[in-house]
């Protein structure tokens, strides 16, 4: 997977997984990861997916419908790069913390969803819930930030009440974030995760 690595400079903080959203690339969060914990190693990844030129990481079937098959596989596909990753940079495979913003966000959910032990915490910016109907693995004690729009048209507040009620289902602790606005990302949005971020790691 295309990708970028950053050396941090504390090995003592967790490293940072950046997730992009639809249409970006792995330079577009990288501004996110010096606002969250600038001492973090970084390992920011392009999705293998593109959707009339640009990159995702997993297909869709239409606006918030997701190829739930191809969601399943390239979840699979990022959790194996991640743990040849971290052998060839040297960074702890147990301290990984995602921060994905929408596309980003919903494939970090679902290695929550589907791959246990993959991430440390997360901060999801705009998610959606990845999948419905399936058994999440025990999530006790792994912290989530949401980041999400009351008046966010792709992806509705029930639906980030929904997912919140799904992963402290299994134990993981969620702490949601509120702006007043659609789905984009906003500074004062990034500045909760960086101060919640702090909270739980630092």
């Amino acid at each position: 997977m295309k990708h970028i690595f950053q050396q941090g400079t504390d090995p003592n903080v967790p490293t940072l997984l950046l997730l992009h959203g639809t249409g970006g690339t792995e330079q577009d969060l990288l501004p996110l990861a010096e606002m969250i914990s600038p001492a973090s190693s970084v390992l920011s990844v392009r999705g293998n997916v593109l959707e009339n030129g640009m990159p995702r990481f997993f297909r869709r079937l239409a606006e918030g419908v997701f190829d739930e098959d191809d969601l399943v596989f390239r979840t699979q596909e990022l959790q194996e790069f991640l743990h040849r990753a971290a052998a060839e940079y040297s960074f702890d495979r147990d301290r990984l913390v995602a921060v994905g913003y929408s596309n980003g966000a919903n494939i970090a959910g679902s290695l929550l969803f589907h791959c246990p032990g993959a991430l440390m915490g997360a901060i999801l910016h705009h998610p959606m819930v990845p999948r419905h109907g399936v058994k999440l693995p025990d999530l006790t004690g792994t912290p989530v930030f949401i980041g999400a729009g009351k008046n966010d048209p792709i992806c509705a507040p029930e639906e980030t009440d929904e997912l919140k009620a799904l992963l402290e289902g299994e134990g993981a602790s969620v702490d949601v974030h509120w702006e007043s606005f659609g789905h984009q990302l906003t500074r004062t949005e990034v500045a909760a995760a960086a101060e919640w971020f702090q909270e739980q790691f630092l």
